[in-house]
């Protein structure tokens, strides 16, 4: 149902070779920085995208419901970084339980109604807007956020962790300094 974007990082050698200065639990922690400020910068375009699309005269408000997410279970499985940006009551997947291995649900998705404690409330209508119907056709919001703003959140992600290992790397010297 998702679309698959992928990209290519270039011009990151000086940052890959900056990686091989600091201690693995720095680059982690810069990395995750920089990540998440690129997350943001398509948050607050999906946000944009999505106050277009929201009825002001209801309550409910989609661009309310957005957020960006550490992806915990991506780093345990693989150690990759990530962060996951959508809408709050989205989908939601079966645990790892006897019934759910039985009847061959484990890590499979289902769609649960939303949440009325959601900051907008329960919108669980986003699908509609985003995806289409069959009645309806698709006025995508979150897909475009980051399918128009790849360079954007790239450069971002690569300034950003180039801070971050600065910062490190002087760390490490002033540290290195005061043993000797």
């Amino acid at each position: 149902m998702a679309d698959g974007l992928e990209f290519d990082l270039q011009g990151v050698d000086e940052l890959v070779g900056k990686l091989d200065a600091v201690v693995y639990e720095t680059k982690y922690k810069a990395g995750r920085f920089a990540l998440r400020k690129a997350a943001q910068l398509v948050r607050d375009k999906a946000k944009a995208n999505a106050l277009r699309l929201d009825d002001p005269a209801t309550a409910r408000s989609i661009e309310k419901n957005i957020a960006e997410r550490w992806d915990s279970k991506l780093f345990k499985q693989t150690g990759d970084l990530g962060f996951r940006v959508g809408v709050k009551g989205g989908a939601r997947q079966y645990g790892d339980t006897k019934g759910n291995r039985r009847g061959g649900r484990v890590g499979e998705t289902y769609e649960t109604g939303g949440d009325k404690s959601n900051p907008g409330g329960d919108t669980y209508y986003w699908r509609f807007l985003e995806y289409g119907t069959s009645r309806q056709r698709a006025q995508p919001f979150m897909r475009p956020a980051l399918a128009n703003n790849l360079d954007a959140a790239a450069n971002e992600f690569i300034q950003q962790f180039g801070k971050g290992l600065d910062r490190a790397i002087k760390k490490a010297n002033k540290a290195s300094r005061a043993r000797s």
